[in-house]
C-alpha cells in the first residue's frame, strides 16, 4: 500500500511501539512472580514503588525507544519521498498500536467518570450504615467514613483508620491507579499485567498501614482493631471500590486481612534491605543516551524499520 511520507512515519512509530510494547510486556510478565516474591521481603513503600515501576515499564520503555531511536533514524536516513510502499503486516501492527493506546485512554476515562459519579453520592454513603472507610478521587480526594463505621469504632481506632487513608493521599495512590488504568495492555481490550497491579495494591495497603502506625505499638493495635471491626461489618469497602475504581479503601481485600493484622501486631524488619541504586540508574541513563546517539545505532535501527515496512 502506498502511503505519504508523514503518514508512513506515524505508521512506523505505531507499529514499532506495538511490537516493542508486546515484547517488553512478555518479559515483565515472565518475571512478575519473582518480583512480587522479592517485594514481600522488602519495606512495603519501596516494594510498592518497585511493582509500580514494573507495571509502567512496557509503555514507558517502548515510548522512549520509539521516540529516541525509531523516529530519529527515519527522519535522518529516510529520503523525503512523496509516497512509498508499506506492507500489510506493518499496517496491521500500526493499527494494533493505535488500538491499545486508545483502549488504555478509554479505560482511564471510564474509571474517571465512574469515580466522579460516585463522588456526587459521597454524602449519602457517609450517612449510611455501610462499612465504608475510603479516600475517593484523584486531584481533590475526599475522605468518606460512613455513619456505621463512626459508631462502631473507638476514637483511637477511627483515628488510626483516618491516618491510614491520609497515608494513601500522601503517596498519591489514587493517581497511580489512574496511571495504571491508562497504560496500554499487550493487546486491545486485554487484561494487562493484572498480577502486578494486584501485588502493587497489596503493597500499597501494607505501606499505608506502616505509615499510619508510624512505629507506635498503640497505633498498631488501634489500626488492627479497626481492620477487624470493619471486616466484621461486611464487604461495603469492596462494593464502594467497584463503584469508584479511583479510590482506596481501608478493607480493599478481605483475603489480606490476616496478613495485615499479623504485620501490625508483630512488626518485623524487612528481610532485604533495599537501597535505591540512584548511581546505577544514572549510569544506565548516560550509557543508554550514548548508545542512542551513535550513528551506528541509528543506521541499524533504520535497517530494521525497512524490514518492518515490507
Amino acid at each position: 500500500m502506498m502511503v505519504p511520507y508523514v503518514l508512513r512515519l506515524l505508521c512506523l512509530c505505531s507499529a514499532l511501539f506495538f511490537l516493542l510494547h508486546l515484547t517488553i510486556t512478555a518479559a515483565v510478565a515472565a518475571v512478575a512472580g519473582r518480583a512480587i516474591g522479592l517485594a514481600e521481603q522488602m519495606a512495603a513503600d519501596r516494594a510498592a514503588r518497585l511493582l509500580l515501576a514494573l507495571r509502567l515499564l512496557p509503555p514507558v520503555l517502548a515510548g522512549i525507544l520509539v521516540s529516541g531511536i525509531g523516529a530519529p533514524s527515519y527522519l535522518w536516513l529516510e529520503p523525503d519521498a512523496a509516497a512509498e510502499h508499506v506492507g500489510w503486516p506493518c499496517l496491521a501492527a500500526a493499527l494494533l498500536g493505535c488500538s491499545i493506546c486508545a483502549a488504555g485512554l478509554a479505560g482511564a476515562a471510564r474509571a474517571a467518570v465512574r469515580s466522579n459519579r460516585y463522588l456526587r453520592h459521597c454524602r449519602r454513603v457517609a450517612e449510611s450504615d455501610a462499612p465504608v472507610v475510603m479516600l475517593a478521587g484523584v486531584f481533590r480526594p475526599r475522605l468518606v467514613v460512613s455513619r456505621g463505621v463512626r459508631r462502631a469504632l473507638a476514637p483511637d481506632q477511627l483515628a488510626a483508620a483516618v491516618r491510614h487513608e491520609w497515608a494513601h493521599r500522601a503517596s498519591h495512590d489514587n493517581l497511580k491507579r489512574l496511571l495504571m488504568a491508562a497504560v496500554p495492555c499487550a493487546f486491545p481490550f486485554g487484561h494487562g499485567l493484572r498480577r502486578l497491579e494486584r501485588g502493587w495494591a497489596r503493597m500499597s495497603e501494607w505501606a499505608a498501614d506502616d505509615r499510619a502506625a508510624a512505629g507506635s505499638e498503640r497505633r498498631s493495635l488501634a489500626l488492627a482493631g479497626a481492620l477487624l471491626k470493619v471486616a466484621r461489618m461486611g464487604a461495603g469497602g469492596q462494593v464502594a471500590l467497584a463503584a469508584s475504581p479511583l479510590a482506596t479503601s481501608l478493607m480493599a481485600e478481605a483475603g489480606d486481612l490476616e496478613v495485615r493484622v499479623e504485620r501490625l501486631l508483630n512488626p518485623r524488619a524487612p528481610a532485604r534491605a533495599w537501597r535505591s541504586p540512584r548511581w546505577v540508574v544514572a549510569a544506565v541513563a548516560v550509557a543508554g543516551a550514548a548508545i542512542v546517539f551513535q550513528p551506528g545505532t541509528q543506521v541499524a535501527a533504520h535497517s530494521l524499520l525497512e524490514q518492518l515496512m515490507r
